[in-house]
């Protein structure tokens, strides 16, 4: 495993695409074709869902499809990979999310995170944004993570994993290119007048992004050149 460092989050958070549910599910999922499979066959663009999930208020079944312009909460304990269009998400316990819908229902055009916390690979093509209470991000094709920590005030955490975004909160904007994890904290108030700040990567792997990234048919900007640096942003 790739080294990594928690913060308020488990290993088993973590480590969800070492459990033989996810594989098997991983498998079937791209024996069936992936992502242009469900479309296609007009299945259920789950990869896979444990505990208890909300779909716009609803218990989430497996068999259902997510869409943009959805609302997905997860409760404690609970788990859930989707892909939708180009990208993957991974979604951890206690998030509260809402998928807004672009060009059709299956474009992200945002993703809006009040709470909680979320892996993603983002396919390329038109500019689409991360929003969260304190922070919005302009990405195009890249693998991040991000979360939001209620009980500091929805302070923000996010970590450009791999390509090109702009990291905006208040005023301030901070435009960050990478190929092996940037991560910065994005302050609910200003700090000596700033509000982003660089940080260190916390509570995500190399294994959760390279498992997202294969289930659309992508590779990392690390397994594509072979090689990795240092997590510790070194932007400022």
């Amino acid at each position: 495993m790739s080294r990594h460092a928690l913060a308020g989050r488990s290993e088993l958070e973590v480590f969800w695409m070492q459990r033989r549910s996810f594989m098997r599910a991983a498998c079937a999922w791209l024996a069936m074709g992936g992502a242009a499979g469900a479309q296609a066959q007009q299945r259920s663009n789950i990869v896979e869902l444990t505990g208890d999930v909300l779909l716009n208020g609803q218990p989430l079944r497996p068999d259902q499809t997510i869409q943009s312009g959805d609302t997905v909460i997860t409760g404690p304990m609970s788990h859930l990979i989707f892909v939708l269009g180009d990208s993957s998400f991974q979604v951890r316990q206690d998030s509260h999310l809402v998928v807004e819908r672009g060009a059709s229902l299956s474009v992200v055009s945002t993703l809006r995170l009040l709470t909680g916390a979320v892996v993603s690979v983002w396919g390329k093509g038109t500019q689409r944004r991360i929003v969260t209470p304190t922070a919005t991000v302009g990405i195009r094709g890249t693998g991040t993570y991000t979360e939001v920590l209620p009980q500091q005030n929805f302070r923000s955490y996010f970590c450009n994993c791999y390509g090109t975004v702009d990291v905006n909160a208040e005023t301030e904007q901070v435009s960050s290119q990478s190929d092996y994890h940037q991560s910065f904290w994005v302050e609910p108030v200003a700090i000596n007048g700033r509000f982003i700040f660089p940080a260190k990567a916390i509570n995500h792997t190399d294994e959760e992004l390279e498992f997202l990234a294969k289930l659309v048919e992508q590779r990392t900007a690390w397994q594509i050149s072979g090689k990795k640096g240092s997590k510790d942003s070194d932007y400022y």
